[in-house]
């Protein structure tokens, strides 16, 4: 059986997704309408990309036995500008000072294995369908 989430409307700009026991709120911002009281849902999709990719360099850091401190990612977009869609996501992984530098080309084929990125890569098919409620 297909996964299935819930989507809502909650006032204003607001949507919420239920979704595996967890409600995720979204808004827009105030300058599109919103209340800016939560990220968009687009901010989410970006957050998902970073935060996948971080999952990965961090368990392949744990894994080895690796100080996780002062590890992070800077996740950049840059965006067309004429569509202002996203063109280009660059990852940059700031390793530990005590990093070995043999394990760097494999540290970030590690980050390229998210499973986000690899969605964008082999895109799934959208089917979309309306219906009224049954009364």
């Amino acid at each position: 059986m297909p996964e299935q989430m819930e989507v809502v409307y909650s006032g204003g700009k607001k949507v919420d997704a239920n979704f595996k026991g967890f409600t995720i709120k979204t808004d827009q911002p105030v300058d599109n309408g919103g209340e800016g009281t939560a990220p968009t849902p687009f901010d989410y999709f970006l957050v998902s990309l970073g935060a996948c990719a971080g999952g990965y360099v961090f368990a392949f850091l744990k894994k080895r036995n690796i100080s996780l401190h002062d590890a992070k990612l800077i996740v950049s977009f840059e965006r067309d500008e004429t569509t202002h869609m996203v063109k280009k996501v660059k990852i940059n992984i700031k390793l530990p000072k005590n990093f070995p530098k043999e394990y760097t080309e494999a540290i970030m084929k590690s980050a390229g294995l998210c499973f986000v990125k690899k969605h964008l890569e082999n895109p799934p098919e959208f089917e979309i369908n309306a219906s009224c409620l049954q009364l």
